[in-house]
């Protein structure tokens, strides 16, 4: 069957028509024979029995043989069998096997001319009986003739020899044995054709199985273009001749900017459509020697062949870009489709196929860091970057596997009267040479990697362990990333860190950026106000360069306010417009019953502005560098608090640096 299996549909219904055919044709040989058989055992037998029922009740068969005429009881008897309408003709032999006398239907007489019968010479040596079964050379009718030896005193003395017509017996024998034969080939047939059905059903489900994993196996299944598996094998063959044409192929690798916005908002299943969309508006843009695949998600893969020139590839990645951008309709939502393509040429930045697509993701990646919706070519500085970014991802791992980052603190002081009141904490990463390495480099890669959540969990914990250690009345300041609440064991995690270090509820502040209520998100919110419920401080960083930030303050009631630092970075411009915002601020934090806390204070001029702009707290190099817990001692902190206390009244001149560590 596993052979059957293999054989192709129109060959497989020529296989079944010659097995009809010969399946026919040996019934009709069966049939045949068997009536042949039959004809010939019943003419021998009828004969046999005729032959010797003659030879047995005519008394003078001797006398008859030697040419004398048959008595009155021999032709009485004759005349009898005459009317039989199974034996049609007797004929008396005599011992040398010549013909004497015929009785037949219609007369009885000697013969006209003797024949001679070896037969019947036969039947008188052997005393047994003999036959055959032979035809009238002027009709074509068969008969069968029996010879049996007539003895007296044991010894042969004449032949009789019965002809018996087999025409009735053949249309009887012939009818019985085509009707079983017919009856026996239908039953064959059937007992063939049941399986036969069966198995072309299944090698027909079978093919249709093969074809659709064949299908599969090289086709993407949502969006019914190339796949990767078919992708590297087009890919591969079009590397090959590129040295022939002396032309180039362009892999434009392109995904999705901001798609899962759009599983977000509106489903996974308008997700899905989406991507159909842009196969669809793939395959339609395309020539049929160029390739279109989807690699998964929402990264797609365009092979451009018979490229002469980079600004031919450009030129079609634009077209490509602007095709793809158009609005597309998801029950009656208009999605708007934004892309970032990267482009890699053959065999200039690769000559296989995994060279390539992994040149043209690294200009993909360049794009999105240089703010999506471009176009780039792959460049080596791009593998160089690849390379960096390998190196930052192990280091980053090892260290949250094997508590490699440390925390640094950083002083937060009450602007009136310079009062030390807590410290925001810091995470830091020394690189495998113990060169640090920026916050602004380590953090967006582990946001990138997924660690970010991990990271948070140590930094919550091991800054409450070290704030358990300071003055009751210090605070200490933890940002919280978005990750850390998609897990959904944040609040499990703040409970854990505070018990397990002992730390009173009101000296944590937790900081979380305007990002994380984007989505408006319940849950977000109850979070938050559950932290509120405990006594933690809930704090809205770098304040000012979000999205909409005033809409986030009337939502949730913030503790304090944080103005992010780069108002300080533009503070005196000809404009005077970030002294002017952060007057504001202050201004709308007291009405708001918030505290605000102004960060990146570097210098002089800007602590005179902030105390006469009434500023609640302030944090920044100016007082004091973020440093280590070590560098924290009782010591420096006691000195600290002393140095913050002797100064009460706002300095007639600029205020006493003071710097902790």
């Amino acid at each position: 069957m596993r052979l059957l299996s293999n054989i192709s549909f129109p060959r497989a219904i020529a296989l079944f028509v010659a097995a009809v055919i010969l399946l026919a044709a040996g019934t009709w040989f069966i049939v045949q024979t068997t009536v042949n058989h039959l004809i010939t055992q019943y003419v021998q037998g009828t004969t046999h029995q005729w032959a010797e029922f003659l030879a047995e009740n005519v008394s003078d068969l001797g006398e008859i043989a030697d040419g004398e005429w048959p008595s009155s009881a021999s032709l009485a008897f004759f005349e009898a069998t005459r009317k039989s309408d199974t034996v049609f003709r007797y004929v008396i032999f005599n011992r040398y096997g010549y013909s004497q006398l015929v009785i037949d239907h219609d007369r009885i007489a000697p013969v006209d001319l003797s024949e001679f019968s070896s037969e019947a010479v036969e039947a008188m040596k052997t005393g047994k009986t003999t036959g055959a079964i032979k035809a009238d050379p002027k009709t074509g009718i068969e008969y069968g003739v029996a010879y049996v030896a007539a003895t007296t005193n044991g010894k042969a003395v004449a032949a009789v020899g019965a002809y018996v017509d087999q025409a009735e017996a053949a249309k009887v024998f012939t009818r019985s044995s085509w009707m079983s034969a017919i009856a026996l080939f239908l039953l064959t047939a059937i007992a063939f054709a049941v399986p036969a059905v069966g198995w072309y059903r299944r090698t027909r489900e079978k093919q249709q199985a093969d074809r659709r994993i064949r299908y599969l196996a090289h086709h993407d299944v949502l969006t019914g273009i190339a796949n990767r598996i078919q992708l590297i094998d087009r890919l591969q063959k079009a590397i090959a001749i590129l040295p022939s044409t002396g032309m180039m192929i362009a892999v434009h690798f392109f995904d999705l900017d901001h798609f899962k916005q759009v599983n977000d908002t509106l489903g996974h299943d308008a997700g899905d459509f989406l991507l159909s969309t842009i196969g669809e508006r793939l395959k339609a843009m395309v020539r049929l020697e160029d390739v279109v695949a989807r690699l998964g998600g929402d990264e797609f893969v365009v092979v451009q062949t018979s490229v002469s020139e980079p600004a031919q590839a450009e030129a079609f990645a634009t077209r490509m870009s602007e095709v793809l951008r158009a609005p597309a309709y998801f029950k009656e939502q208009e999605i708007c489709p934004q892309l970032t393509i990267g482009i890699a040429l053959g065999p200039r930045d690769g000559t296989t196929p995994e060279r390539l697509l992994k040149s043209a993701d690294l200009a993909l990646y360049s794009g999105k860091i240089a703010g999506r919706g471009v176009i780039r070519f792959f460049t080596a500085e791009m593998d160089e970057a690849l390379q960096t970014r390998i190196r930052l991802d192990r280091i980053i791992r090892d260290a949250i596997a094997n508590n490699g980052f440390v925390l640094h603190y950083q002083p937060i002081l009450e602007m009136n009267g310079q009062k030390l009141i807590g410290f925001e904490a810091l995470a830091r990463l020394n690189g495998p040479d113990g060169v640090p390495i920026p916050p602004g480099v380590f953090i967006p890669m582990a946001e990138e990697i997924h660690v970010i959540d991990k990271l948070g969990e140590w930094v919550l914990k091991e800054a409450c362990r070290t704030a358990a250690t300071w003055p009751k009345d210090l605070t200490v300041a933890v940002n919280l990333s978005a990750a850390q609440f998609e897990s959904g064991d944040v609040e499990q995690i703040v409970t854990a860190a505070l018990e397990e270090s002992g730390l009173e509820p009101r000296r944590l502040e937790l900081e979380i950026t305007e990002s994380l209520l984007l989505d408006d998100s319940g849950a977000t919110l109850g979070i938050l106000h559950r932290f509120k419920e405990k006594g933690i401080s809930v704090v809205l960083d770098d304040f000012g360069t979000g999205y909409s930030s005033l809409n986030y303050l009337w939502k949730f009631p913030f503790d304090k306010i944080k103005i992010d630092r780069s108002f300080m970075q533009s503070f005196g411009g000809d404009s005077h417009q970030a002294e002017t915002i952060v007057k504001t601020i202050l201004a709308l934090g007291r009405e708001m019953h918030m505290r605000v806390t102004v960060e990146g204070v570097e210098t002089s001029q800007q602590v005179e502005f902030l105390y006469d702009s009434d500023a609640d707290q302030v944090q920044g190099f100016y007082f004091g560098h973020p440093v280590t817990s070590s560098e924290l001692s009782a010591d420096v902190l006691g000195e600290f608090m002393k140095s913050m206390a002797a100064s009460q009244d706002k300095p007639s001149d600029t205020p006493k640096k003071t710097a902790v560590g």
